[in-house]
């Protein structure tokens, strides 16, 4: 592998213009199409294949034509001032803009009967007639909404829309908007960081440049995918901080290195080949290792989470592509810049560098070794006791779902929504759809049947009312409408669903569906599938890491070591949010695992790599620290402060995924990697590098730090000139 990556560093330098040209050709055609990457994207992917909510609504459009639309209304909520006459003439623009939108009409009997409802002390929710179901109610309530200008006042009256394509609609707004500002706030964050780190404004822009270029190539890949295939609006937020993240990370790991080999003397070419064949192969492995974590999230067969899963794997690959084609190509072109401190910042952090260029013992980080290897019992039970206390709320975190909740109390869907609830009731727009397949014979023949299941449905407490029983087309079934007294999201409509799936009917097969109860089989089965998704990362982790660092033991503390930072994310998330969205427990841990395994092998590696040519332990584990505790802590800190980003934005979701992640690459970088790492090496001792002769047969060899070159000799940069 590091033969093939000096190789590719080789062909790179050879073709470097050409390079340039293909990836900036890339980018030029993926701006265009990763400026409309949320246009396609659906508010839905809740749906269970295979569950009684997911059969409902594939029966609807088959058995009950008329019934498979979408509900979709609006609302006219009047100012303080507001008339009758404002209210019709807001019933007026309403009609004109339905006129300009296809497959949405008002009616002239919802006109009619509207404007004899119409009163100026309460909100006008009138019904609109849609030509299409739920999926494609997104795309008429985004046009709809541009052409009422929801939430603007307009004569005393402001406009809303309500039904699941409004939500649909708002959510990916939101999200759009959620992550432009995210990337405006995050990016010039993570340039200051990378000033910090390189002392030069052109070093510093690299990662930069391919972070950027990252998102965008993703943001491409991810239209061109929606218009084959349905995506969930959440999307676009996970590429995006998880790209940023990821792609300068990825690209920091390498140019330091390069960096590193020049000041230790190595000609620049020579030095970004052997930064492409340690770090470089470094940052594939790992690469392929977040891909294969967020994998996991595949094992849950609902189009959300394999969605994100999707746009995470999808940036991640395009970030460890660039790192490993587009860097190398770049560092030769800057030259001398690429290496050379400049500025203020280059002249002080060289001055640091100077005094600090000495043995590795001598240095922070070497002393910072030493005192925590000298004291490792203690080093180890104080760093996990604060990790358990982090971990410890975490019992009691709960989950919810719901698109309805995602938005602010004072976003104009969300006002809309509660100004029909105050006309109509919360439950209004989100019924249970209760199918009853007749066993024989038709609705006819099975209505005293029926009867009773509606009577046993209506005395469930949280249930409103019961609409007549609707026969199916070919008369073999009958569809049921009941109505709750709470939203369709809420933990008590929840409880409903499960309790009604209890509920039978002589001589007729019942199934319980709607809104409520998609939302429940969702809850169920990612509940049901965390501890297949947790069990595969902490499978693949242990197998990555028994594959690159040839020790039975290592790996365990290292997946023992993960598990600890997930809990902590775990119990910051219970104490900042109480409830968070079924969605995150896994989305965490999956991010967690697959992203912590970039400061695992950049660590270990480098320890093995000194353990080889040392046999000492505490020496190797010392210098190992040494020469990569500065660049990892660095990595973490730009990771931490993307991630913090969008705990800023609108989306709970996002939040919760944003701070989760934050917290747990925090405790990773310093508790994990700067204390228990290094005390539980020390106790191990000799132990660390334990491999069973049978399994040291069958392994095979992956040394990644180590490159088993001998070095050209080593004149200093100055004399090497700028070329590269």
């Amino acid at each position: 592998m590091q033969r093939f990556m000096l190789k590719l560093d080789a062909l790179l330098r050879r073709h470097r213009l050409v390079v340039l040209g293909l990836w900036v050709a890339a980018l030029v055609a993926a701006v265009p199409l990763a400026a409309k990457q949320s246009d396609n994207l659906t508010g839905g992917g809740f749906g269970v294949p295979g569950s009684q909510s997911k059969l409902v609504e594939d029966r609807l459009p088959q058995d009950f034509p008329e019934q498979s639309r979408t509900t979709l209304a609006a609302v006219l909520r009047p100012e303080r001032d507001a008339t009758r006459q404002d209210l019709r003439a807001a019933l007026h623009r309403l009609d004109r803009a339905t006129e300009r939108v296809d497959d949405v009409a008002l009616s002239e009997q919802a006109e009619r009967g509207a404007a004899a409802a119409a009163r100026p002390d309460r909100p006008l929710v009138v019904p609109l007639d849609a030509a299409v179901n739920e999926y494609g109610a997104t795309d008429v309530a985004r046009d709809l909404r541009k052409e009422l200008r929801v939430g603007e006042p307009a004569g005393g009256v402001t406009p809303h829309l309500v039904g699941q394509g409004a939500l649909w609609s708002g959510l990916q707004e939101v999200a759009k908007e959620d992550v432009q500002a995210a990337e405006l706030r995050g990016f010039p964050i993570v340039a200051v960081v990378l000033l910090g780190v390189f002392g030069s404004l052109a070093a510093a822009l690299l990662p930069l440049a391919l972070g950027a270029g990252s998102v965008i190539v993703t943001g491409a890949l991810i239209y061109l995918l929606t218009t084959v295939t349905e995506m969930s609006v959440f999307v676009t937020n996970m590429a995006s901080m998880v790209g940023i993240g990821v792609a300068v990370d990825y690209s920091l790991f390498v140019l330091a290195r390069y960096r590193e080999e020049v000041r230790s003397g190595r000609p620049p070419e020579e030095a970004r080949g052997v930064a492409m064949a340690t770090s470089g192969l470094a940052v594939i492995f790992s690469g392929l290792t977040v891909i294969a974590s967020l994998a996991g999230l595949f094992l849950v067969n609902t189009t959300t989470l394999r969605s994100m899963a999707i746009g995470a794997i999808l940036v991640a690959s395009v970030a460890m592509l660039a790192t490993a084609t587009l860097l190398p190509v770049l560092i030769s072109l800057l030259g001398r810049r690429a290496w050379a401190p400049g500025g203020l910042v280059g002249a002080l952090l060289s001055r640091r560098r100077g005094r600090a260029n000495r043995p590795p013992e001598s240095t922070f980080w070497g002393r910072w070794t030493g005192a925590v290897m000298r004291r490792p019992v203690v080093a180890v039970v104080g760093a996990s006791a604060v990790l358990v206390a982090l971990a410890a709320p975490a019992v009691n975190l709960g989950t919810e779902s719901g698109a309805l909740r995602q938005f602010d109390e004072r976003h104009e869907t969300r006002v809309g929504f509660e100004a029909a609830a105050s006309v109509g009731g919360r439950g209004d727009g989100t019924p249970l759809k209760i199918v009853a397949d007749f066993q024989r014979g038709t609705l006819r023949d099975n209505r005293d049947a029926l009867a009773e299941l509606r009577a046993d449905v209506r005395r469930d407490p949280a249930v409103r009312a019961v609409a007549e029983p609707i026969p199916a087309e070919d008369g073999g079934a009958a569809l049921l409408f009941a109505r709750l007294d709470s939203d369709g999201e809420s933990p008590r409509a929840l409880a409903a669903v499960e309790r009604l799936r209890d509920v039978r009917a002589e001589g007729a097969d019942v199934v319980v569906g709607g809104t409520p109860a998609a939302i429940f089989d969702f809850d169920a089965i990612v509940s049901g599938s965390m501890w297949k998704i947790a069990l595969f990362a902490l499978g693949l982790s242990y197998l990555v890491l028994l594959v690159l660092l040839r020790s039975v033991l290592l790996p365990v503390k290292a997946v023992l070591m993960n598990i600890l930072s997930v809990g902590a994310a775990y119990g910051v998330l219970a104490l900042v949010f109480g409830d968070v969205d079924t969605m995150i427990p896994p989305l965490v841990l999956a991010i967690v695992f697959g992203l912590s395994m970039d400061y695992e092998v950049f660590l270990l590696t480098r320890i093995r790599e000194r353990w080889i040519a040392t046999g000492d332990n505490r020496r190797a584990v010392a210098e190992g620290l040494a020469t990569s505790a500065r660049t990892i802590t660095s990595a973490a800190i730009i990771m931490v402060a993307v991630f913090l980003v969008f705990v800023g934005t609108g989306l709970p979701s996002i939040q919760q995924i944003g701070l989760g992640c934050a917290v747990a690459i925090a405790v990773d970088a310093t508790l994990v990697r700067l204390v228990l790492v290094p005390a539980a090496m020390e106790l191990l001792g000799r132990w660390n590098w334990w491999l069973p002769r049978p399994l040291e047969r069958l392994l095979p060899e992956a040394s990644i730090e180590q490159l088993a070159t001998p070095s050209a000799p080593r004149p200093s940069p100055a004399a090497s000139g700028s070329r590269a």
